[in-house]
């Protein structure tokens, strides 16, 4: 199927609308100091235990934007879920397989995922993996992660607040663009695209590279809306 041969969410989201340039390659690029750089992760392990306990015993979880596969895919695995990532950038998939052999990892753009038959799924986690997309984007992509849950599925969604789009950012000596909501606009625009947010917390983060600047991360638990 081509790139043009798109249906569900994205169907009517222009391919021009979407640039990943350089993107991937900064993550490639620092994948082996990534989780030296974030070494704190309590908002991130919090909610993948709300998946893990909410969910029933081996239940199908897609980790969205899977990074090195700590803490996240570790977390649901060891919980006896069955998880799968995506991601777009080679050096994190590498990484993650190496620290989750037990889960299924794919290189792929989030925008084609509709495309690639996975799911349904009965939880997806989307730690900071949204905020790397235009602001035009997320609730496209919000949508499509809708349609992958099954009826009442759960979402463990996180992002920095920030009223930014397509902000560009230095990250451990490269330069990546993010995009960002304040709290109010982020609960619109999740509860929007048909979701119930049932919880959420607030963090204060820190990164332990002073490359990157502090932040303040909104995390939401999510359920699936008919």
């Amino acid at each position: 199927m081509s790139s043009n041969d798109r249906s569900g969410a994205y169907k009517d989201f222009g391919r021009s609308g979407i640039d990943r340039t350089g993107q991937a390659e900064a993550f490639d690029a620092i994948s082996d100091r990534y989780d030296d750089a974030f070494p704190h992760k309590e908002g991130q392990i919090a909610d993948g235990a709300w998946l893990a306990r909410e969910l029933p015993p081996g239940s199908r979880i897609l980790d969205v934007g899977c990074g090195t596969g700590l803490p996240t895919a570790r977390q649901l695995t060891d919980e006896g879920h069955h998880v799968t990532g995506v991601d777009l950038s080679s050096g994190m998939l590498k990484l993650s397989r190496d620290n989750v052999p037990e889960a299924e990892f794919h290189r792929l753009d989030l925008a084609d995922l509709e495309q690639h038959g996975l799911g349904p799924f009965d939880g997806i986690a989307a730690f900071f993996s949204l905020l790397m997309l235009p602001r035009q984007e997320i609730p496209v992509a919000l949508r499509m992660l809708h349609g992958r849950l099954r009826p009442s599925g759960l979402l463990a969604f996180s992002m920095v607040e920030a009223d930014i789009n397509d902000f560009s950012i230095p990250f451990l000596g490269h330069t990546i663009r993010v995009s960002g909501y304040l709290r109010d606009d982020l609960r619109t625009t999740v509860r929007d695209a048909g979701f119930e947010i049932v919880g959420e917390d607030v963090y204060a983060y820190a990164p332990a590279s002073t490359d990157v600047p502090p932040e303040i991360q909104l995390f939401l638990r999510c359920r699936r809306l008919p």
